[in-house]
């Protein structure tokens, strides 16, 4: 474990050897197979060199027709989709058509070759719930970081709006009442734990996960300004280490409170690198979250929260 040096350097080190060799060996390959490459297609290629995605789509057979190989295909597709910022697989698989580049880059030689808008919908709906984009980033934190010491992680959200229509909000569950009065002596009334005193107290990951709210909502918090904005669509957590490196990742329903992802996003990057410092805003001064945060050896700082009873 090294310890002492600046990670993102550490970590642009361990890259340069596939950079070499993609400038070196692929991109003059590519040059002489399909020509010249604007810069934009010569990012995607970065993308999927780095990436490697075939490493992480085994196949089971599953899919009658479609062979491995296509499978990776449409995965690249999905990554040249966000390289390009396309908002719908229909003007994805209208570039298909009409570049042949992309097309051969993501792995199909003829038009006839590239799938239908349907099976690209169920392909992008598997990778999504095999988590392929988590399990490919976190193959590149533990390969390029997992052996480093982190002095920071700064943690924090950021809103990620969707051309989706928001989650009708359900309707209230009726309480029973509470016993009125104070509780005589010796009484004990049971109280429901939050949900931040079951993930301070223990809970497994998995579980915790589970209860984060993921469905598509209207999300409100306040900006650099002080102002408040709306937004809808879901809520990205992010931990990131110096320089920036993001090295996990929660997606939420826009309406979550960054309190309630900070344990189970500590606990993600905690099983991915060492680190010693976490770095947190006002929203995260709960006892809970600085005592989880001294559990695993780190010195939490926090900014205080006024209204915090902390």
């Amino acid at each position: 474990m090294n310890i002492g040096q600046d990670p993102m350097n550490q970590a642009l080190q361990k890259l340069s050897h596939t950079w070499q060799h993609i400038q070196g060996f692929l991109f003059p390959m590519m040059r002489e197979e399909i020509g010249e490459l604007t810069a934009k297609q010569m990012l995607l290629v970065n993308v999927l060199e780095f990436a490697k995605l075939e490493e992480h789509i085994p196949y089971a057979g599953r899919y009658p027709g479609r062979p491995a190989e296509d499978r990776t295909a449409m995965a690249r597709a999905f990554v040249a989709k966000v390289v390009y910022d396309m908002a719908t697989t229909r003007i994805l698989l209208d570039r298909l058509q009409s570049d042949p580049t992309i097309r051969r880059i993501c792995g199909w030689e003829r038009k006839a070759e590239v799938p239908s808008e349907s099976t690209f919908s169920r392909a992008f709906a598997e990778f999504a719930d095999s988590r392929l984009p988590e399990r490919v980033h976190q193959a590149l934190i533990e390969q390029h970081l997992g052996e480093q010491v982190v002095g920071h992680i700064s943690r924090d959200s950021t809103a990620i709006e969707a051309r989706e229509r928001p989650e009708k909000k359900a309707a209230p569950v009726e309480k029973k009442p509470k016993k009125r009065g104070r509780p005589k002596k010796g009484e004990e009334r049971p109280k429901e734990p939050t949900r931040l005193e079951r993930q301070g107290a223990g809970q497994p990951l998995s579980e915790m996960i589970a209860e984060l709210p993921a469905a598509c909502n209207v999300g409100t918090k306040k900006n650099s300004k002080g102002y408040k904005t709306s937004w809808t669509g879901y809520k990205l957590h992010i931990d990131a280490a110096d320089g920036g490196i993001p090295v996990s990742c929660l997606l939420t329903s826009a309406s979550l409170h960054d309190s309630q992802a900070a344990i189970p996003l500590a606990e993600i990057t905690h099983g991915r690198v060492t680190s010693l410092y976490d770095l947190m805003d006002a929203a995260y001064d709960a006892p809970q979250i600085k005592a989880h945060s001294l559990s695993l050896g780190h010195v939490p700082i926090i900014d205080p929260n006024p209204r915090s009873k902390a």
